[in-house]
């Protein structure tokens, strides 16, 4: 059978293609009688629009495109999760991809949505991605940007991102409440602003509070770091702090291989989606960075580019400690 479209169903019907189109769009100056006549044709014909037809016209699709440095880690599930109900909702769709951590591929993948005229793009930048301001530019007019999790330091641009600064205080304050002194603190990649921010408001805290704690501060990129860090490091310390989820599960397995006892001989803390802390007995205490909180807030933000808003904005979700046994 031959496809369906719309200047078939008008020759059927002997109407025109726009009214057959309005029509189908519920357009209130077509009669309610035509309405239904060519949707009934349309629904016993199968028809349907040809999207790419409709992406060329309109210059842009129902798509919004979502670049992550890589879907392993349970935060970024739980946002694109998150993300992917919101845009149902709202009558649009996903396209997912993943940099790999590297700037080169995630150009790719910003110039593949640009082809697929997406209406958007959220994305998490590499820890090489020095310079997004071509990324701001991208399509005429251009398309709208909402950097989340991993964000440009200094560029003005959308952001939307878990309280970085809050988050490691809460967690120093949490270490120097049950007297920690010695103390191994391991963080990610130092290039990265998230990890900056948090190692800064870490020092600034024990500082404040005029601790007399020896820390150890350590950086890894991957788990497999983490674990080598924390082989090494965990010698004479009382306490480890985990910048994020991936960094947990290395320490967490160099602690087993050392046969430590949690918290008896080595307290464990870490900033968590929420998720990897159970996985543990006794379970780990984190200050909770909901990917799923954060793509509520992302997504609102991009309807509001959408909608043709040129207001820029850097917001945050409140962090909060979530006590287990561990420390």
């Amino acid at each position: 059978m031959s496809e369906v479209t719309l200047k078939k169903l008008a020759d059927m019907l002997n109407l025109s293609v726009s009214t057959v189109s309005r029509a189908l769009k519920d357009h209130p100056d077509i009669s309610a009688e035509t309405r239904l006549k060519v949707k009934e044709l349309a629904l016993i014909l199968d028809y349907e629009p040809n999207t790419y037809a409709i992406n060329l016209r309109t210059n842009h699709s129902k798509e919004f495109g979502v670049i992550v440095p890589a879907i392993v880690s349970d935060f970024y599930q739980s946002f694109i999760s998150s993300l992917e109900e919101e845009a149902r909702l709202n009558g649009y769709s996903l396209i997912i991809l993943q940099s790999g951590d590297d700037p080169l591929i995630e150009l790719q993948n910003l110039k593949r949505c640009k082809q697929n005229r997406v209406s958007g793009i959220f994305i998490s930048v590499t820890a090489k991605t020095n310079d997004v301001s071509s990324y701001l530019k991208l399509g005429e007019p251009p398309i709208p940007i909402v950097f989340f999790d991993k964000v440009p330091a200094y560029e003005a641009c959308n952001k939307i991102c878990v309280d970085d600064i809050h988050a490691a205080t809460l967690a120093a304050e949490a270490l120097i409440l049950k007297k920690k002194k010695n103390i191994l603190a391991v963080f990610g990649n130092d290039q990265l602003s998230i990890t900056q921010k948090r190692l800064k408001a870490f020092d600034e805290t024990f500082i404040k509070y005029n601790s007399e704690a020896a820390i150890a501060i350590y950086h890894a990129s991957s788990t497999n770091e983490a674990f080598d860090v924390a082989m090494k490091g965990l010698d004479g310390a009382d306490a480890v702090f985990c910048m994020s989820d991936e960094i947990l599960i290395g320490v967490m397995k160099a602690i087993q291989t050392l046969g430590l006892k949690i918290p008896n001989q080595v307290g464990v803390i870490a900033i968590s989606g929420g998720l990897i802390p159970t996985f543990y007995y006794p379970q780990i205490t984190y200050i909770e960075t909901s990917g799923f909180k954060l793509a509520k807030m992302a997504f609102s933000k991009m309807l509001a580019c959408v909608a043709g808003s040129a207001y820029i904005q850097e917001l945050k979700i409140e962090s909060v400690m979530v006590e287990g046994g561990s420390l």
